[in-house]
Formats: C-alpha cells, structure tokens, sequence
C-alpha cells in the first residue's frame, strides 16, 4: 500500500546469516539473537516466534488506540497469547496464526468492539490480511 501523505515514522534494520540455524543482529545492537530450528534442541528464537512476539505487541498497541477513541482504558493486565503456526501443506510452507485476547474486566461487547477496530489499524492484521488464516478469539 502506498499513499500520498506517507511518513516514516521508524525502519528496523536486522541483519541475518545462517537461516534457521543462525544469527540475527539489529543494526543498532539492541537485538541481538540466536536461531534455531522449532522442535530442535538448539538454544535461539525462531522466526514463528518473533512473529507472534512482535504481532502480539503491535495488536495490544492497536487496542490501546481504539480504546482511546472510544473513551475506555484497556485494563493494565490486558494481554494477548499469541500462536503462529508453521504448516506444511506437501512441500509448500504457510503460516497460520490465532491471537487470543484477554481483556479481564472488559464487557464482552467492548472487547469485541476494542479487537474488532485493533484488527483493522494493525499494520501486522493488514499485513496478513488474505495472506494466512487468522483467528482472534476473545477470552
């Protein structure tokens, strides 16, 4: 999506070797990971967990910003599971996620108001959008 008034507000830079067995380094130094492979005994991250960490961040920042305009407050415990699985189809790999949201002392409605509006200002949700199956459940 490109629009007119566009503006950069940050540019992560990383740097990576040795793909799922490797190494990833943010240019500024603040990230600064192993890799491995899901399921081995190696001792790094993978990329479906990065995933999911960074998702589930963004999507709880994206909550914060609908519950502003619609004059509430998220709850200080509020915090999403999220689960990003790697699927292989018969030699062709995809991801599939849910985002599971717990929202306590949040009316149900709310919620669903509150996920729903986070789902379509995400940059994460839009940039999964028709690309991989997502689920958000609200616990």
């Amino acid at each position: 999506m490109s629009l007119t008034t566009e503006k950069v507000l940050y540019t992560a830079k990383a740097h990576s070797k040795g793909g799922r067995n490797g190494e990833s380094r943010s240019s500024d130094g603040r990230l600064d990971i192993k890799l491995s492979s899901p399921g081995t005994t190696g001792g790094g991250t993978n990329p479906e967990q990065l995933f999911a960490a960074g998702w589930s961040a963004r999507f709880l920042g994206a909550m914060g910003v609908a519950a502003a305009k619609m004059k509430t407050r998220l709850p200080t415990d509020a915090g999403i599971d999220a689960e990003v699985d790697l699927c292989d189809g018969g030699g062709e790999y995809f991801l599939r996620a849910r985002l599971n949201v717990s929202l306590p002392g949040v009316e149900r409605d709310v919620a669903q108001a509150l996920v729903n509006a986070a789902h379509q200002t995400c940059p994460y949700s839009k940039a999964t959008r028709g690309n991989i199956d997502v689920a958000i459940n609200v616990a």
